[in-house]
């Protein structure tokens, strides 16, 4: 199975745009699984929850989720894209997945960063495993890395791969994602973006890029620079995400002990 990550610099509130450039840039035939940054097709720094209102789309109603839907068509391939979803008068900071198909499922951010919590409500969907074909694809989004419980929830569901929409300033992700990786012995896939947005008089952001696909063993298995808009393709072999084993006598998830983990529930 081919995975790839999609590393671009959108221009805010350009949704037409941004999502055209998406479908300019992935090439056909290429990879059979494409996870693109976080709110995509907007940009990150609003300045007001007016301003979200007005970028946020239904999912999957909306223009955004219709075009990826043709494009995944197109493309024959599984798209996973961060975006604003407006539902019921609130605004989540979410991520669909859709497939040549049509569309599979979506999900809403459970840890916001900053002052996303000023613009959108915590996720309500919780972590969710999706049937991508080839492979169970889980999905968190950007700030979720930094909670370890994440990344377990999934592998504990089953996921064969983690998608991660991102749209990172801090420095450490992409060295703690390899660290992901090997404790679930599973395949990550972070798609970061480039540039920077200083908007409504606030501090500017600077994005890392660094997007990458990480294997099982916490191998690097292609990664992106800082400077560079484009993408990056994986060969995997899902089976390598299914043995847990350790050694002989040890299995990473089933080794576990939760009978002595009560306070990571509290």
């Amino acid at each position: 199975m081919l995975i790839g990550v999609y590393q671009s610099q959108p221009v805010f509130g350009e949704v037409n745009f941004n999502v055209e450039q998406v479908s300019n840039d992935l090439p056909e035939g290429t990879a059979d699984l494409w996870v693109l940054p976080e709110l995509f097709n907007s940009g990150y720094q609003f300045a007001s929850k007016e301003e979200v209102a007005d970028l946020a789309e239904e999912i999957p109603g909306g223009r955004t989720c219709r075009a990826m839907i043709n494009l995944a068509a197109r493309l024959r391939a599984v798209l996973v894209f961060g975006m604003a979803e407006r539902a019921n008068k609130v605004c989540y900071n979410s991520a669909a997945v859709v497939g040549p198909r049509g569309f599979i499922g979506f999900y809403r951010k459970v840890h916001l960063f900053a002052e996303e919590k000023k613009f959108f409500e915590p996720g309500d969907t919780g972590f969710q495993v999706f049937d991508a074909g080839q492979a169970k694809v889980g999905v968190m989004i950007c700030f979720d890395w930094i909670f370890p419980e994440s990344a377990r929830i999934l592998a504990l569901l089953g996921a064969d791969i983690i998608c991660h929409p991102s749209n990172l300033v801090l420095p450490y992700c992409q060295k703690a994602m390899v660290t992901r990786s090997l404790e679930n012995a599973i395949y990550t896939a972070t798609a970061n973006r480039l540039g920077s947005e200083a908007r409504g008089g606030k501090k500017p952001l600077t994005f890392t890029g660094g997007s990458q696909i990480i294997g099982p063993s916490g191998q690097v298995l292609s990664r992106l620079n800082d400077r560079e808009k484009g993408w990056a393709v994986a060969e995997i072999n899902v089976e390598e995400a299914r043995d847990k084993k350790i050694t002989d006598y040890n299995d990473l998830l089933g080794d576990r002990k939760p009978e002595f983990y009560g306070r990571l529930c509290e």
